[in-house]
Order: C-alpha cells, then structure tokens, then sequence
C-alpha cells in the first residue's frame, strides 16, 4: 500500500471493517476486496502521477476508468474477473461518495465487461446416485467408507457445502431432521436433512473408531483429526475415474445436482435459493437455465422436426 495515501488507506480500512461489521462478508471476500481496492487506488495514484488524499478519488473522470480497465486488460485480467474488481470499487466508492458527500458518477456509471456465466454442470440423477455408490468401494476400511459415503449424501441429499459438511461436529449427532448451517458470510440457513443422510451418518458413527465428542468434528480423518477436504474431494475423482464421468463431477456438483434436480422435480426458486444459503436469487436462477439447457438439448434430439 506504498503508493496509496494514508488517507485512502485509512479510508479503505473503515469501509472494509463496515463491510464486515454491516454485511457479514467473509474474510475471504474481505482479503479480495482489499485487493481489488487497492491495486485500482495503486493505478490511479501512477496514473495521475502524484500520492493525493481522498480530494483526488473525487475528480476521478470516465477517461480515468476507461484507462484502468484498458490496464487490467493488458495485463491479461479476465471480463469475469475485471466485472468482480470493478464490483468492489464501485461498492467502495458508494460508501466514500456518502460519508465525504461527493458525487461518484463516473465511477458508478463505468459498466462491466460483457461475459458468459458458466453453467453449473450438474450430474445426472443416475450419476449422481451412482457417484455415491462408487465412493463406498473406493476404501478396504469399512470405517473410512461409510465417511466417505455420509459426506458424500450430504453434498446431494442436503445440498451443503465440503466445508459445510465439515464443520458438523459430534454436538450435531445423530442428525436431525433440520440443521442449522452456518454458510458464507456467516449466512445461516435451516437445512432438511434426509432419511438416506441421517442413515448414511448413523452408519459412520457406528463403524468409526475415535469416539463421538460433542467439540471435536463429526468428521474424522484415519488419525482422528479433523478430516481434510481434499481426501473427499479425491475419492470422488477416482469414483468419477471408473464411472468416465467428466472433470466437473467434483463434490461440488452434487450439491449443483441438488438443486438442479429439485427444480427438475418443481421446486421453488425462492425455497431452493433459502436452502443452499444463497445471497441472491441471480445466483440460483442459474439453475433455471441448466433446466432450460437441458431441455432444449431433449427437444432437438427428439422432435421429429428438429
């Protein structure tokens, strides 16, 4: 932050804090913010030539914008990429433009680069439920088998995250019929859990060694520690290695299966959004048109004018 003012510095301080203080952000999106912040008041602070205060973001022109965007880009900066940084300036300069009382329109106004979302890619529901089939022959320990399968029909049945999975710890034993997830941002939500997950687990418990503690987590690894994510998200590319599914069949998509195959079946967008914890009912539609693709891919195989 050498080259930025202490002034800016301070001031992104404060909105950083604010944004977690009032918007719950998590300290992942915290650390990309600041990032992302940063390196825009770094090239404006060498693009004007000279280390101003908060006086200089207030005369900041659309040729400025143009000509940090045009930067981004030759540094090889994605339009996905570039939409998320100018995302966050824009949310930084809202909160400086209210608190200094200055107008932020050419900041406000820049818009972000065009670009196609990607798809979340699903399984099929045979794959799906083959994927968790699989994983259980993937170990000789019975034990680590039946872990792996509990965690595995949570992503699908209950559509939690790996780290939402987790960080179950033995208190949450045996499930029940609801879990309490505390998701990104610190996003709480109430979760179904399933007969065929509550099972699954019970399974587990029965067969695993280090004993339950209601402090320690639910999911172990061989030695009895917290088990790591990468053992799951392993044993599912081998699994998806003997079904020839593709690269995309991560733990990951069986939560993405989850929601695209409850909407398939007609659920709610607004339940299906409430259940996977997510912030914006754009992030879930993305599910519609997954449904959408699928069913125009059904279409042009089989009308027979097609």
């Amino acid at each position: 932050m050498s080259l930025i003012s202490p002034a800016c510095r301070d001031a992104l301080q404060h909105w950083l804090e604010s944004q977690k203080a009032l918007a719950g952000r998590s300290e992942n999106t915290l650390t990309a913010y600041r990032g992302d912040v940063t390196d825009f008041l770094a090239f404006m602070t060498a693009h004007h030539g000279t280390r101003e205060g908060l006086a200089a973001l207030e005369r900041i022109t659309v040729s400025d914008m143009r000509a940090w965007m045009a930067q981004q880009r030759a540094d090889g900066i994605g339009a996905r990429s570039l939409a998320r940084k100018l995302s966050a300036v824009k949310s930084f300069y809202r909160w400086l433009a209210e608190r200094e009382g200055f107008e932020a329109t050419a900041v406000l106004s820049t818009r972000a680069p065009k670009f196609t979302r990607k798809l979340p890619r699903p399984l099929a529901e045979d794959a799906a439920r083959a994927m968790i089939d699989t994983v259980e022959l993937q170990s000789t320990n019975d034990w680590v088998s039946a872990r792996d399968v509990a965690v595995v029909t949570l992503l699908y049945g209950c559509g939690l995250r790996i780290s939402e999975a987790l960080s179950l710890t033995g208190a949450d034993a045996p499930l029940p019929h609801t879990l309490r997830i505390t998701g990104k941002g610190g996003k709480e939500r109430i979760v179904p859990v399933i007969p065929a997950a509550r099972e699954a687990v019970d399974r587990y418990l029965r067969l695993c060694p280090h004993p339950r503690q209601p402090a320690a987590p639910l999911f172990r690894g061989v030695r009895g520690g917290a088990l790591n994510p990468r053992a799951i998200q392993g044993v599912v590319a081998k699994a998806r290695m003997q079904l020839g599914l593709p690269a995309s069949a991560t733990p990951h998509a069986m939560r993405h299966s989850f929601a695209t195959h409850l909407l398939a079946a007609g659920g709610d967008l607004r339940a299906i959004q409430e259940l996977l914890g997510h912030a914006s009912l754009s992030t879930t539609q993305a599910y519609t048109a997954v449904d959408t693709a699928r069913l125009m891919e059904v279409y042009q195989r089989t009308h027979p004018k097609a």
